[in-house]
């Protein structure tokens, strides 16, 4: 057959005598889509273009009789159909244009090819459409011979693949930029990996067919060091971050497990295995290829894979540092910052009746004093794989602290009873075996959305509420824990705020000789106004002052105001007056307590004799070798010593006698018992043992006559209370020793 008659080769013509042979090789396809409202135009097409091949591929036809039908199809396959065929006029004259307009720009689809065909000759399509929408060429169907018809397939499917594979490199590079540019995110490494692969199918011009797998088990979360799929496109993208085995295919396990262990590419007939290192962090990228890759190929993928190798060590690192922020380094649980995130989070509300716990370890720093740091580590471990164990997957644990745990879940997981049988019994920590309890804090949470730092905040405080309490081992939040919270820090606040802008006020009550009625002396009270013309009482706020430690800093005032007033009473005439102070344990505790007091006495001038210091048992018995010590010093430096509400606590006479004392004083609550009917016998007995010790005994809380008289037929030499004189700031105690008559004051 001459070139000529080739040329002229209608396409109703069909030459069938070339199928001498069977071609038994399955192929992948084109996608062609024939859109014409004639019938018989995709007949003859379909059997003008059955046979060919073009790069491997046969062609697979789809069929459109419309514009609108030519429209459904775009929708349902997209890039995915290479060439389309297109009648100009069909339904309408411009049925073929509207399809155009729809690909281009309502599609945004630029890879598939477009051939308009017309069967009206003369007539052409208007000059912008050919301009704006890519149309690779515009025939009339006359024009088109089997052979014209197959050179333009051919060449438009060239032109297809082409712009495809700059398209699926262009896909490629996104995702490595992407990913690289947000390296913080949850999949930075999926999506980098994803990258390499589509990004290597595209330079050597292969479907995105292939996966990423490393020994990378910390990087998936994992404790092991088995090989893991990070990233995959195709068919393999349901395997990320399963381990390779879960793909049942054993010559890609086979062929991965080679390139990791000798450390070089494999090409093989079928696929390829690429092997990536930088700094210890190794991978091997699996492509499912057709053919052998050539040596160009290889040349060039040899310096993409030099030049991605640092961007997977910074993927790599990248997604540690987040494990760092995110994750308890220890035991691989969520850390504080990943358990607040998770109670912000809304799946978190799933939970019908859900509950947050927080387990604090008991002693776990004796633990690590007594048998090192490695085997408190080994505790920790051991206790989050039990709670792993013994809890259901849908419970959410986490490590909060050092030696605190945190679980979210449904009530019927998360509660007392579930989380007490983790420590039923002992734990392995290395070679010791040792039985752990804990204590807990839990919270209910509402049905309204909660912010996670609240929900911790308030469980938190359960938790502090539970190793306070000396019967159970647990505590529920609950809002009036949190109302007595929220107002101790109010008044905290407002004492500190007071106290710095000199608010408080130091009064003082008169102390008297029982048989001469004379004022011997005087104790300084702290008083706080109340900013409304009362005051809030100490038994409020002296724990508060101790609980925050401003105690310290209120004590040496108070110190520092009573020596001041020791020097006015000796300017005024009174200089045998003593003012009694009372210390408290953190004042004892404090280093330069001793220096302090001296300090004190030194500024005003004052004789050491004239100030007396008041302590309670409590605070003996709370440090009584630091106490018993400071108090020898200050007595040897000329400090009078009393102590106060004796006979309240639980007495120890060791201490008693190695005590520096001068005074007891006698409670209130003894002094108060003696009526006429009534036998006292503790207010009896504490005289007794003050007066065979060498001591002044004092009564406080002396309110009516005949108890002054009864203290005095006892033995007790001096009396404080109501009977004699109220406590009073300083200015009124001065006006209260003017008026006394001068056989009753000191000289």
């Amino acid at each position: 057959m001459s070139s000529a008659d080739y040329e002229n080769d209608e396409l109703t013509f069909l030459d069938e005598d070339n199928h001498s042979e069977m071609d038994t090789r399955v192929y992948k396809t084109w996608n062609i889509l024939i859109v014409d409202d004639d019938e018989e135009i995709h007949t003859v097409t379909r059997l003008a273009l059955s046979d060919l091949i073009v790069s491997d591929r046969k062609l697979n036809f789809l069929h459109a009789y419309s514009g609108k039908q030519a429209q459904d199809v775009l929708h349902e396959y997209g890039r995915d159909i290479a060439i389309i065929l297109l009648d100009v006029v069909m339904e309408t004259d411009n049925a073929g244009f509207e399809v155009v307009e729809y690909l281009r720009n309502t599609l945004n689809l630029t890879e598939p090819r477009i051939i308009l065909r017309t069967g009206q000759p003369g007539y052409a399509p208007e000059e912008h459409v050919i301009k704006n929408y890519d149309i690779n060429d515009y025939k009339t169907k006359t024009e088109l011979t089997r052979g014209k018809l197959m050179t333009t397939i051919i060449a438009s499917l060239r032109s297809y693949q082409q712009i495809l594979t700059i398209n699926q490199s262009r896909l490629g590079l996104q995702k490595i930029i992407a990913s690289s540019s947000n390296l913080l995110e949850e999949h930075s490494i999926k999506g980098f990996c994803e990258g390499i692969v589509t990004q290597i199918s595209s330079l050597i011009g292969l479907d995105s067919e292939g996966l990423v797998c490393a020994k990378a088990g910390s990087v998936v979360d994992r404790e092991d060091d088995g090989v893991y799929v990070l990233g995959a496109a195709g068919g393999f993208a349901e395997f990320i971050n399963q381990p390779i085995d879960n793909i049942h295919n054993e010559d890609i396990v086979e062929h991965v497990g080679r390139c990791l262990r000798l450390k070089k590419h494999i090409y093989e007939p079928n696929c390829s295995i690429l092997y990536i290192s930088s700094s210890g962090f190794e991978a091997a990228v699996y492509l499912n290829a057709s053919k052998t890759i050539s040596e160009t190929d290889r040349d060039l993928l040899q310096v993409f894979l030099a030049s991605i190798s640092v961007g997977y060590e910074n993927v790599y690192l990248f997604h540690e540092l987040r494990n760092a922020a995110f994750r308890d380094y220890l035991t691989r649980l969520p850390n504080r910052n990943e358990f607040i995130n998770m109670l912000d989070r809304a799946q978190m509300h799933q939970f019908k009746e859900p509950c947050v716990a927080l387990i604090d370890v008991k002693h776990f720093s004796d633990i690590n004093d007594g048998l090192g740091q490695d085997a408190g580590n080994e505790l920790l471990r051991a206790i989050a794989h039990r709670m792993e164990n013994h809890f259901e997957e849908s419970v959410i644990k986490a490590r909060i602290g050092a030696d605190v745990f945190g679980l979210i879940g449904e009530h019927s997981q998360v509660n007392p009873q579930m989380i007490n049988q983790i420590f039923q019994s002992s734990f392995r920590a290395g070679d010791n075996t040792l039985p752990v309890s804990a204590t807990v804090g839990l919270y209910r949470l509402e049905s309204k959305r909660n912010v996670g730092l609240e929900i911790i905040k308030r469980t938190n405080i359960a938790l502090n509420r539970a190793k306070k309490k000396t019967s159970d081992n647990f505590e529920y939040y609950a809002k009036d824990i949190e109302d007595k919270t929220a107002w101790r820090l109010n008044m905290i606040r407002r004492l500190r705020n007071d106290f710095a802008d000199r608010k408080l006020q130091l009064w003082f009550q008169p102390q008297i000789d029982l048989k001469t009625e004379q004022v011997v002396g005087m104790e300084g009270l702290l008083r706080w106004p109340d900013g409304n013309g009362g005051y809030i009482s100490p038994a409020e706020f002296v724990p508060l002052a101790e609980y925050s430690g401003l105690i310290v800093d209120i004590g040496h005032w108070v110190l520092e105001e009573s020596c001041r007033r020791i020097r006015q009473l000796t300017e005024q005439g009174y200089g045998e007056l003593r003012v009694a102070v009372n210390i408290s344990i953190p004042q004892f505790r404090d280093r330069l307590f001793v220096d302090k007091v001296k300090g004190a006495l030194a500024d005003q001038g004052c004789d050491p004799r004239r100030l007396e210091l008041e302590i309670t048992e409590s605070v003996v018995m709370d440090e009584p070798q630091i106490v018993i010590d400071a108090l020898r010093t200050l007595k040897e430096h000329g400090v009078a010593i009393a102590i106060d509400d004796f006979g309240t606590g639980f007495s120890s006479m060791s201490y008693l006698q190695q005590l520096p004392l001068d005074r007891l004083k006698v409670d209130r609550s003894f002094v108060s018992d003696i009526a006429p009917d009534k036998n006292a016998v503790i207010a009896e007995t504490i005289v007794t043992l003050g007066n065979k010790l060498g001591l002044i005994t004092i009564a406080e809380g002396v309110e009516r006559r005949e108890q002054a008289e009864y203290m005095i037929k006892l033995g007790c030499s001096e009396a404080q209370g109501y009977l004699y004189a109220r406590p009073m700031p300083f200015d009124d105690v001065m006006e209260f020793l003017q008026q006394q008559p001068s056989d009753r004051a000191a000289p």
